[in-house]
């Protein structure tokens, strides 16, 4: 069974540091006071915790992973995103790419 994502407190506390450490996490935080750094990155966790998460309970850790692993999957390969002019990430990519349009960030 997964448990709640944790509080901005607990991840930015030691222990949580030392368990993703432990793990071969990286984890990434923005500049203090800065709504705009993780944007994205919010708006993906809001997604993913609304459209599989919440409610959903699992035996065994390897069915969740199953589960996020096939959602991300469709959440970039298939599902449309309003942002992107409704198409997916990738086609959103592939486009950019071929196009030559495509903007690097830093």
């Amino acid at each position: 069974m997964l448990q709640r994502p944790v509080e901005s407190g607990q991840y930015t506390s030691a222990a949580f540091a030392s368990a993703c450490r432990k793990r071969g996490i990286r984890r990434s935080m923005g500049r203090v006071g800065s709504s705009y750094d993780n944007a994205m990155a919010e708006s993906f966790f809001a997604s993913i915790k609304r459209e599989l998460l919440y409610g959903e309970r699992w035996l065994r850790s390897c069915e969740a992973r199953l589960a996020v692993f096939s959602w991300m999957a469709w959440y970039n390969n298939r599902r449309r995103h309003s942002a992107l002019g409704h198409i997916s990430p990738v086609e959103f990519e592939r486009r950019s790419v071929t196009s030559g349009s495509l903007n690097l960030a830093a």
